[in-house]
């Protein structure tokens, strides 16, 4: 997080002396990414908006990157939460995985494990099984589109066997998503 913060800091001196400087996040930079810390910074200098000049170029999300690898699990309402509480605090966010369990969201969960913070997975899998069936569909995907990806389908009462580490990507389903021929799919609602 220091790290991150300097970088942010240290761009935003290189534009004022007039370069053009670039910060680059994998996946989307205003995703999780370093978008909103340059111009959270930005805005504590009393930034007018305009100098330096900002542009923010999308890109692809590992919510993306691994809902593609195992079909379209996204087609219906979904949110994204990351598990970690660097940032957040942990009350915080089991009060977002509860609404979004019982909202029946699609859920995507970002840093759903680390070597310090194992029992967060644990207690989101608790959570949406107080709302999902236990056969409810769940991705677990690991560094997708990397040399070293890793896909499993399962289900949320099975989901803890499968190993999870911070490069993986889990997508719980909702009350429509199935399994079908190894692609999982949510609805959208059309009539077929």
């Amino acid at each position: 997080i220091t790290q991150e913060t300097q970088r942010a800091k240290r761009a935003i001196e290189l534009a004022e002396w007039g370069l053009t400087v670039a910060v680059v996040s994998s996946g989307d930079c205003g995703i999780y990414g370093m978008a909103g810390l340059v111009l959270e910074e930005l805005r504590s200098r009393g930034w007018d908006g305009k100098t330096p000049q900002v542009q923010v170029f999308p890109g692809i999300t590992a919510l993306q990157a691994a809902a593609s690898r195992v079909g379209a699990p996204l087609m219906h309402d979904f949110c994204a939460i990351s598990l970690s509480d660097l940032l957040t605090p942990w009350p915080v966010i089991e009060k977002r995985l509860e609404a979004s369990a019982a909202a029946d969201f699609v859920t995507a969960l970002y840093n759903p494990r680390s070597r310090n913070r194992t029992e967060q997975i644990a207690i989101a899998q608790r959570i949406f099984l107080k709302h999902r069936k236990p056969d409810t569909p769940v991705a677990i995907v690991v560094s997708a589109y990397r040399d070293d990806e890793n896909i499993t389908l399962t289900t949320l009462d099975k989901m803890l066997e499968i190993p999870i580490d911070m490069l993986t990507m889990v997508l719980i389903g909702n009350q429509s998503t199935d399994i079908h021929q190894d692609w999982m799919i949510t609805p959208r609602g059309y009539q077929i």
